[in-house]
């Protein structure tokens, strides 16, 4: 394949991949504590989300001739976080199964702007806002136990956010792990080179578990990652068919849903890199750049042992101030996205709250209820008009 040894798509491909571990590998992290995953169920969810993310973006970018990067649901993992704990793995393993499933049925019926179009995006905004409130909460937490560390994660936040770059996250990330290794908090006994096995996990389904996470994670997904991932595409003048990208990650979730590939979705930030004109002067070929972070991510798959105990090693405080810095952006858009219409703004704020809120009623989280009294707020509100 001509130019496939390019410098210039190696490097953005690789960026990429170390953009999207650094800025959300942490969630991951939690979201499979949160489903009771001890080091070797998170090594073969890393396994797992590795082999798919590499699949997709090696297999979608070469039939396309565009650069289609795929990535985890980082707001999923996050949704996961929030509403895994105390329910069975099993239970966890069905909601992903559910989840994937109606992502290929919509890119199998090409439902797929049909759907989002029933969904406000205010409400969807503001339930993604809700999710994701504890993990920016969580950054100030760990201030009150680890204020060097976290001040000077936040310092370097806000100065890379000053100096608008994408290396921010990646950069914030590394001063964390530098400081707590200079400081001797790194538990260098869980520290291992290893490459990760896969686990199977029958899957079970509960009604409640499918309603208040399935359903939520599916959401999610659609709104806060695939809509923006195909907008990258398209800002970029690619015009890759909708319906086999969605679908085949979808697929990919089906096959990999019980070895913890909880979702797979369009990238939006890091997909990005692969388009930008630093990855290759020709735009046709920018697709290997894609292609390269497929295969940067078939190694971190296989590494999933190591990578799994690098994060079990490090301080909680850590893990837990790169995940919320990490989502800071996203947590104010979400809030700017629900708030900004005056039409909309109450039954997105009842959305913000009552998922936020962590309600359960009848076993289902508050991220379904969110939605639901979001819903119910807008049709009380414009009857009313």
């Amino acid at each position: 394949m001509k130019g496939f040894f390019s410098l210039p798509s190696i490097s953005a491909g690789f960026i990429a991949v170390l953009v999207g571990y650094t800025s959300s590998a942490a969630i991951v992290f939690q979201a499979a504590t949160a489903a009771g995953a001890g080091p070797a169920h998170l090594s073969s969810w890393l396994l797992a989300l590795g082999l798919g993310m590499g699949a997709t973006c090696i297999g979608l970018s070469l039939r396309f001739r565009s650069p289609v990067l795929t990535a985890w649901s980082t707001p999923g993992a996050a949704l996961l976080g929030t509403s895994l704990a105390g329910l069975p793995m099993s239970e966890a393993i069905g909601a992903f199964l559910f989840a994937s499933a109606l992502i290929a049925l919509c890119g199998a019926t090409g439902w797929v702007e049909t759907l989002m179009k029933h969904i406000p995006k205010t409400l969807a905004a503001g339930m993604l806002a809700g999710v994701l409130l504890r993990f920016g909460l969580n950054v100030f937490t760990a201030f009150g136990s680890q204020p060097a560390l976290v001040g000077l994660m936040l310092g370097i936040y806000l100065v890379g956010r000053r100096l608008n770059s994408r290396y921010t996250i990646p950069v914030t990330f590394l001063a964390g792990l530098l400081w707590t290794a200079a400081g001797g908090m790194i538990e260098t006994t869980a520290l291992t080179f290893d490459v990760a096995k896969p686990i199977f996990t029958a899957p079970t389904f509960s009604l409640s578990t499918l309603i208040g996470v399935g359903i939520p994670l599916f959401i999610v997904t659609m709104s806060s990652q695939n809509v923006p991932g195909l907008a990258v595409l398209r800002a970029n003048g690619y015009k890759t068919p909708v319906s086999p990208l969605i679908g085949w990650t979808g697929v990919t979730g089906l096959l990999l849903a019980p070895f913890g590939g909880f979702q797979f979705n369009l990238a939006a930030i890091t997909a990005a890199i692969c388009m930008s004109p630093e990855a290759h002067p020709d735009a046709a070929r920018r697709y290997l750049a894609a292609v390269w972070a497929g295969i940067f991510y078939l190694v971190t798959g296989i590494l999933g042992a190591t990578v799994a105990g690098l994060f079990a090693a490090l301080p909680r405080e850590l893990v837990a101030a790169i995940a919320g810095i990490a989502l800071f952006g996203t947590i104010g858009n979400s809030l700017a996205a629900a708030l900004h219409d005056a039409a909309e703004r109450d039954a997105a704020l009842v959305t913000f709250l009552v998922t936020a809120s962590g309600l359960a009623l009848f076993g289902i989280g508050s991220a379904f209820w969110g939605l639901l009294a979001g819903l119910a707020v807008r049709h009380i509100i414009r009857q009313k008009h």
